[in-house]
Parts: C-alpha cells; structure tokens; sequence
C-alpha cells in the first residue's frame, strides 16, 4: 500500500496526488492506494493515518509532501516504516505559527482555521534527531520558494537525498520519480535494509 499525505492548505486532489493515483491506475491497478483529505489537526490527521496503517495487511510505504512529510517522519519513526518525502516542512510549529488565523483550502475552497492548538499538536510530533534516517528517500528541488531545502539536507542526514536543480515547492520533477517510488512500495516497504 501507498499512502499519500498531503501538506498545508491542500487536499487529497492536489497534482501530485492525481499524478501517483493515475500513474497506478494505468501501471499498478491492483496496488492498494490511500490518499484522503487530511483533518486540519495534526493530532487528529495522525490518528487518521495511524489506524490506515495498523488496518493495512502489509508495511505500507508512506509519501508525504511538505506538512504531510512532517507527518510522513513522526509516522516512519514510530511504526517503522519506509518514506519518501518531498520537500518536507522540518520544522512545521515554526514555519506555521506566523500563520495561525483564517485560511482557505487551496484546492477545496474550505475555510478553516489555524490555531495555536494546531501549533502546539506539530511541536509534539517533532522528531530529533531521527533514529533511523536510512528509511527515508527525501526529494527536493533548490528553487523551492517556501523552504529552504538545505535545511532538510540537514535534518535528513543519513538519508537518501536527491536534490534537483531548479523547480519549485511543488516538485515539478515529481513524476520521473513516480515509478522508483511504486517498486519501493513493492519491496517490504517495512524493511530498513532493502
């Protein structure tokens, strides 16, 4: 199984969820995939995701974006489980808590809040330092806009890092890695030795 996780302000129909979800419709039609809108929680988005995975009768691989990769590393760390995360928020109660207030869902339209609950739900799901960064893939283009990506550089240490030049928070060269991550989620996606 694939589960995608979403970041901030977006939804389970973002583009690179519809381009992973296509991609398996037409390659991998059989290949269980999750990919819902997240609660605006963390707490609660973790719960969410916490029970797809103790439900899923195999290690599923995790993808997450931005926030999502945040929550992506609580997850990976806690069940032992394999990641891939693109352009990850490492530092989310910091890069977010400028921003608590009103909001509207990018893709959805949904108005929602950002509390300083939500703030202090993200500083419990810190992970620092990661005991086990060879699980994780981490991809990044240099011209994301809203992170820097040395810092995840930084925080991943240890991981598998690719960093391509250019692009945008969005990770415009999202679907070349489409398939590597597919065969990923096929081999014991629980395994930190594969």
């Amino acid at each position: 199984m694939i589960i995608y996780l979403h970041g901030f302000r977006s939804s389970a129909t973002s583009i690179k969820a519809e381009q992973l979800r296509q991609y398996l419709r037409d390659v991998e039609p059989a290949h269980p995939f999750w990919c819902e809108d997240l609660p605006i929680s963390p707490r609660k988005a973790i719960d969410t995701v916490s029970k797809v995975i103790e439900a899923s009768p195999t290690p599923p691989l995790i993808v997450g974006s931005s926030l999502g990769g945040y929550y992506a590393t609580f997850l990976s760390e806690n069940f032992g489980l394999k990641a891939v995360l693109i352009n990850p928020a490492c530092h989310a109660a910091e890069l977010l808590e400028p921003w608590v207030g009103p909001h509207r869902n990018l893709y959805t339209g949904e108005m929602f809040d950002l509390t300083q609950e939500h703030i202090h739900e993200l500083r419990t799901l810190k992970v620092a330092p990661l005991d086990h960064p060879e699980r994780f893939w981490v991809l990044l283009e240099t011209g994301d806009e809203v992170l820097d990506y040395r810092t995840a550089v930084e925080t991943y240490q240890g991981a598998r890092i690719t960093i391509k030049e250019g692009g945008n928070h969005g990770l415009e060269s999202f679907p070349e890695f489409i398939p590597e991550i597919v065969n990923l989620a096929k081999l014991s996606p629980g395994s930190s030795s594969t």
